[in-house]
């Protein structure tokens, strides 16, 4: 909860109106069965001629009325200071969360997963929220009626201390042994709802894959058993909390009749009067239904702490890739050299992906990457913006090891058009502005001729305006990679890679874009990696990677001569073409 508290600092004049505002709220409660007790023993029981005892009655009832407007208006305060405090608490710590997840590495958002990640970001921070709303309330409320109402009870008569001394201890060991059981389910039922998430968020952006599949009752299947076990989870700590209120509430009323009990005792001994009783009895009750409110508060602190200790797990997370120390660093030609390189995901017992990667491409070279699936060609290219760090040799641009240039700086120089094609709701043109958000039109339209795509965004009825749907599901595959394609472009890196990205293209758009890169990006290093060799034999330099290591680098002519690996590729793709 130190996060908890550190988020609270701004804030403190409204952390600290509130439970002030509560005080006055409380007061006025506790000055109320005072006021009452004097109605009922000077005004209704009085001795007095009618006439005076009713004008008595109107007199305190008007300071009744005058001090429970006095207490709502506390209370309304409160109420709005509190909220204030939680809202703009849950604010900056939602912003700092999401920023976080935004810094953290690809091997670390995977480690969280995205639903775990999704769950923490609103409902867990959410919890947090109502926790920070209702303490600074609930804490001096239940305290100054705790301690309050028994001094004035035991002002009123010093007997009525027998009835606190038993209740007490049973509501509190009630309280505590129930809460002892039921906090740490609630650390489970937040991990439940992860699940959930997880189930909904993958089905959701699979939905083509399960209805292709005809999927949908394995899925709904799926979600089912997360959904009841989430349920049973919940249920677990419900039946434990339905427990407690029935008991609290026995004890209180039997609590009360002790009172009347021994107020009439009183009564009849002239010990004490009527009004008194049952002040006495209003006494109990607010201190009883404070330890009852407590014991909401366990639930809520229970609540609040679970899911502190899993945003705060994330905000403590120091990013694996971080800027590195040479500040000034500039990417200025474009040069990559990878010198002995072997990377290995974490996580999986350390095999090797790639193993003494030796590969340099100069400024202007298009360098193809081939291989078969699962040889490493991605987790190759991962390594030149730092999407992972090689866990042997270097990566070079520009003579400047990756890992000491400043990663916005880095990432800023290099475009990378991905094999999945990820694109936003809004239009065409704000989608390819990803690149560059301030570029003019005419950019825009540029950047959408090199990458081929400024003929079929021309055809939409509004053009360049056309709205995309979420994750461009009313465009083609090709569109949707040539539309990426010129959002890299826009970017003007020094550094372009294709991951598999032209795919989806045709033979014929593919030559006419690889003809345009030359054309108009003379001095950009260009990395494709590719499954056709129609798509690498125009490239400068091919590098044939086999079981994780560079087997050939060369022409498309040489390796012809030089390669079996990639004589058997060639010939197996073009016996499959029928040339």
């Amino acid at each position: 909860m130190k996060k908890v508290i550190k988020y609270l600092r701004p804030y403190w004049v409204f952390a600290l109106l509130c439970p002030l505002a509560m005080i006055l709220e409380v007061a006025m409660d506790l000055v109320q069965p005072q006021l009452m007790s004097d109605i009922i023993n000077n005004g209704i029981l009085g001795s007095g001629p009618m006439d005076e005892n009713l004008a008595y009655v109107v007199k305190t009832g008007l300071f009744m009325l005058m001090y429970s407007l006095i207490g709502c208006a506390g209370g309304i305060a409160s109420a709005a200071f509190g909220t204030v405090t939680a809202q703009k608490l849950g604010n900056d710590m939602r912003k700092d969360t999401f920023n976080k997840v935004m810094h953290l590495s690809f091997q670390q958002t995977d480690k969280f997963t995205t639903g775990s990640l999704v769950t923490r970001l609103t409902n867990d921070i959410t919890q947090i929220q109502q926790f920070v709303a209702m303490s600074l309330r609930m804490f001096v409320r239940t305290g100054m009626q705790f301690i309050g109402g028994i001094a004035c009870l035991l002002m009123l008569n010093v007997n009525f201390g027998l009835v606190i001394a038993v209740s007490l201890p049973v509501q509190l060991a009630v309280v505590t042994l129930i809460m002892r059981r039921a906090a740490p389910l609630f650390g489970i039922v937040q991990d439940k709802l992860d699940k959930v998430n997880s189930v909904v968020q993958e089905n959701v952006t699979g939905a083509r894959v399960v209805k292709a599949f005809t999927r949908e009752e394995y899925e709904i299947d799926r979600f089912d058993r997360a959904n009841t076990d989430l349920m049973t989870t919940n249920l677990r700590v419900q039946r434990l909390i339905a427990i407690l209120n029935p008991i609290l509430m026995v004890v209180m009323n039997a609590s009360v009749i002790a009172i009347i009990l021994i107020g009439g005792l009183q009564v009849e001994a002239r010990a004490m009067d009527v009004g008194s009783v049952m002040a006495a009895v209003t006494y109990i009750t607010q201190i009883l239904m404070s330890v009852m409110m407590v014991g909401m508060m366990f639930q809520q602190v229970s609540r609040a702490m679970a899911s502190a200790k899993r945003v705060e797990e994330v905000l403590d997370t120091q990013p694996v890739i971080a800027d590195g120390d040479s500040a000034d660093s500039e990417i200025t030609e474009g040069r990559v050299e990878f010198k002995n390189v072997s990377f290995s995901y974490p996580g999986f017992g350390g095999k090797p992906v790639l193993k003494s990667i030796n590969l340099t491409a100069e400024p202007g070279q298009m360098i193809a990457v081939l291989g078969s699936t699962g040889c490493g060609k991605t987790s190759l290219v991962n390594l030149i913006p730092r999407f992972y760090d090689c866990t042997e040799g270097e990566v070079l641009i520009d003579g400047v090891n990756v890992k000491d240039y400043e990663i916005d700086k880095l990432r800023g120089k290099v475009g990378v058009v991905l094999q999945k094609s990820e694109l936003f709701s809004g239009t065409v043109s704000e989608n390819i502005r990803w690149g560059d958000d301030g570029a003019p039109d005419d950019e825009v339209h540029r950047a959408a001729e090199i990458a081929q795509a400024d003929s079929f965004i021309q055809g939409f009825n509004e053009g360049y305006d056309t709205m995309i749907s979420e994750k461009g599901a009313s465009l083609s595959g090709g569109q949707k990679q040539r539309m990426s394609i010129a959002r890299a472009i826009l970017k003007k890196p020094k550094i372009l890679i294709f991951d598999d990205s032209t795919s989806a293209l045709d033979l014929s758009t593919e030559a006419k874009l690889h003809a345009a890169l030359r054309e108009n990006l003379k001095d950009v290093t260009v990395i494709m990696i590719a499954q056709r060799i129609a798509s690498v034999m125009r490239a400068d330099k091919i590098a044939v990677i086999d079981n994780g290591t560079i087997c050939a680098f060369g022409t498309h002519a040489e390796l012809m001569e030089t390669s079996d690996v990639y004589r058997d590729i060639y010939y197996s793709q073009m016996k499959e073409e029928g040339v």
